[in-house]
């Protein structure tokens, strides 16, 4: 009976000391993760210092590679993290209570914003399109970005199929819409890198944004469309408070 008793009364204390090495362990992860996410959206991938990332982590670096192989698997971590928010965020935009055309604008403008406040993001898209620049990146990280990049599209296309459904837009390959609105997007949105970018554009980078979602939208729009209703013969502009 005492030996049992013993070890009934051991076996609490080892799950609690089990449970404290999983927190730790996922503590130690979640401080990689942030510190990596702050040194690769300044520096980017190449130029990152995962000495740095280990100094700002708290953790020595022989303690980074026990969580992450490699360089490219800390990328790819980081932009998963990232990435899975990101989605997420963008879907329940896109759940938004309403009309399809209304939640079209609720995707864009939360796009909009989320780039806007998170400018050193758009250093993942920089990245893939200047590979011969910068030196070819690693596999895994092409596909993380890639996977990303789909998702998005996947719920920007969900929508559209809706709008299409709702009698808003006419027939047309959502698919291809919303790698239109997508590109137009992100192309506009790097303009404000540059002051001569921002010149050439004249106009404030809200107003260009939605006046170009809006032209889009309204030339696909369908006989008797909501999109041709006198209320919207010009879109209202983006709000954007800075954080």
């Amino acid at each position: 009976m005492d030996r049992e008793s013993t070890k009934s009364e051991e076996r609490p204390a080892n799950m609690d000391d089990k449970g404290s090495r999983a927190e730790r362990k996922a503590q130690s992860r979640r401080q990689i993760l942030d510190a990596a996410r702050d040194v690769f959206f300044r520096d980017g991938f190449m130029s990152a210092n995962l000495d740095e990332v280990a100094e700002k982590a708290g953790v020595a670096k022989g303690t980074l590679y026990r969580y992450f192989d490699s360089k490219a698997d800390l990328y790819v971590a980081v932009l998963a993290d990232n990435g899975e928010v990101f989605v997420r965020r963008m879907q329940e935009a896109a759940n938004r209570p309403g009309v399809a055309i209304d939640q079209i604008e609720g995707v864009t403008r939360f796009y909009y914003e989320h780039w806007i406040r998170h400018p050193e993001y758009f250093q993942i898209f920089w990245a893939i399109d200047n590979q011969a620049v910068i030196g070819e990146l690693p596999a895994p990280v092409v596909e993380a970005v890639s996977q990303l990049w789909e998702k998005s599209l996947g719920v920007l296309d969900g929508v559209l199929q809706r709008a299409v459904e709702q009698g808003d837009l006419a027939a047309c390959d959502s698919w291809e819409v919303a790698n239109i609105l997508w590109v137009t997007a992100n192309a506009l949105i790097q303009s404000e890198a540059t002051g001569t970018r921002r010149a050439l554009r004249r106009l404030p980078l809200d107003r260009v944004f939605n006046d170009a979602i809006h032209y889009i939208l309204r030339g696909l729009a369908a006989p008797g469309s909501r999109l041709l209703a006198p209320d919207r013969a010009r879109p209202s502009a983006v709000s954007h408070t800075p954080e």
